[in-house]
């Protein structure tokens, strides 16, 4: 029997009780679909969160120092003097200080709020951005006057100009650690501008910070980090490399501080993700399992009922690699429309979920969950390979009756 043959009278056994069909069919589109959507929300986030890096800069370090043990404490002129010695590796330093202050306007505290120290190369003037992203709503960023002087001035988040001055925050003045500080500018929202979030922050001189921190008995648990900005993306690994060594010298232990360059944090990133989606998929393709013992299943039960049909077709000469390819064919038909139905459904979920996504996030602007056309392919031929293999158990007991006890089958 030709190939055509037996696809025809594939489509015309499927077509014969299609209730039937599509429920054999039912594991094999969920399975597919569940696998389609996965990989386009494991894509499309790791296409936002790589973009999202390349906002910050690929040539961004973070230095975060756990311990203040060793010779000395490290300093901002240590790291300022690493870039004037090393200027082909190192292009900008800021401070990134943490404080634990209390913060108020008027009677109302605002216990939530983080305070951090920086200096003004932080904010880049040609992106129009920090290096963590946010963006000026109105007013100023810190200059090089403020941090060399110490003025008493700060940059607020959304969430703090609207909660504490009704958005009208810029020239006002709040209190930190009980000392007034008069707002010079306030961010663009970059969170949802609640409590805690992102967009409840606030920027100030990093000599400030440091001020507080000192006089403040929670010294020890504050957190010292910097942020390093290289010449280039290739030069990151050598100025990585340079700022370790005077850490080593500081502190004598590896573990007393983390360097890590934007590309180490966007490949960390990536393998989590990576192996996050390769888990959903495993626990996905236990749909396409299930599906393929539902299509094995089914194919033994149209054996038994076409027992007789098997019988006359090997007395008029059909071999058994006949039998056999035609209820292969039969499976693998039945399983690939199932995959076809299944990839036209995962395409459609990932679209539906683009624009939750888009609804609920509005921060995650440029996250498109697209199915890639590798994805697809490769769906459509696991799809089909299960109906083959499994298949082929049923294709084989039929290709094995004996024809004179298959025409006596009632």
């Amino acid at each position: 029997m030709k190939m055509g043959q037996s696809f025809r009278m594939a489509i015309k056994s499927l077509m014969t009780s299609k209730a039937r069909a599509l429920l054999t069919m039912l594991g094999i589109i969920i399975g597919v679909a569940a696998v389609i959507v996965i990989v386009s929300l494991g894509s499309g986030m790791q296409q936002y969160m790589n973009g999202q890096f390349e906002q910050i800069g690929v040539n961004m370090i973070q230095v975060g120092i756990y311990s203040y043990g060793g010779n000395r404490e490290v300093t901002p002129e240590d790291f300022y003097e690493l870039a004037e010695k090393y200027p082909q590796y190192i292009d900008s330093v800021s401070p990134y200080l943490s404080a634990a202050a209390t913060v108020r306007q008027g009677a109302d505290e605002y216990e939530h709020t983080k305070v951090y120290g920086v200096s003004e190369t932080i904010y880049n003037r040609e992106k129009g951005q920090t290096v963590t992203g946010e963006k000026l709503m109105e007013g100023r960023f810190l200059s090089y006057v403020d941090v060399e002087r110490n003025q008493r001035v700060c940059v607020i988040g959304s969430y703090l100009d609207e909660a504490m001055f009704g958005g009208q925050g810029l020239g006002s003045t709040l209190t930190v650690g009980g000392v007034p500080y008069t707002v010079i500018g306030v961010l663009a929202e970059k969170a949802d501008s609640t409590e805690g979030s992102g967009d409840d922050l606030i920027y100030m001189p990093y000599g400030l910070v440091e001020q507080i921190n000192a006089s403040s008995s929670m010294m020890g648990m504050s957190s010292n980090s910097y942020l390093v900005g290289s010449t280039s993306k290739d030069t990151s690994s050598a100025a990585k490399g340079v700022i370790e060594s005077m850490l080593f010298r500081i502190y004598e232990d590896s573990s007393a501080y983390m360097v890590m360059t934007s590309a180490e944090m966007m490949e960390m990133m990536d393998s989590m993700l990576n192996v996050l989606m390769t888990i959903l998929v495993v626990i996905a393709a236990i749909s396409l399992v299930v599906g393929g013992i539902g299509i094995m299943n089914i194919m033994l039960v149209s054996v038994t009922e076409r027992t007789r049909e098997i019988g006359i077709r090997k007395s008029l000469g059909a071999k058994g690699r006949d039998i056999r390819s035609q209820f292969i064919i039969e499976a693998g038909t039945t399983s690939a429309i199932g995959g076809v139905i299944g990839i036209l459904l995962g395409i459609l979920l990932a679209n539906v979920f683009t624009a939750v996504v888009g609804v609920v996030m509005s921060e995650a602007e440029g996250f498109a969950a697209i199915p890639t056309p590798g994805g697809i392919l490769v769906s459509f031929g696991v799809s089909v390979g299960i109906g083959i293999l499994f298949g082929y158990l049923p294709a084989n007991k039929a290709a094995k009756l004996n024809p004179i006890d298959a025409l006596r089958y009632d």
